[in-house]
């Protein structure tokens, strides 16, 4: 008998998601201020998301 076994952290968000949230925090700062650090955050998982997006279409082809 097949056991599917369990992710070990958090599912990564996809492109689509990774790309709002970004949004949200540019349309949502407050005083001005640049949140750098979880902008660099939302940006790493938008990369990898792609990333992935772009080798699943390289593979079905």
């Amino acid at each position: 008998m097949y056991s599917t076994l369990r992710p070990a952290g958090p599912a990564r968000p996809s492109a689509a998601e990774a790309n709002e949230a970004i949004r949200h925090l540019v349309e949502t700062r407050v005083d001005d201020e640049w949140p750098s650090e979880a902008y660099e955050f939302l940006l790493e998982e938008w990369a990898a998301a792609s990333r992935t997006d772009v080798a699943e279409v390289a593979a079905a082809q």
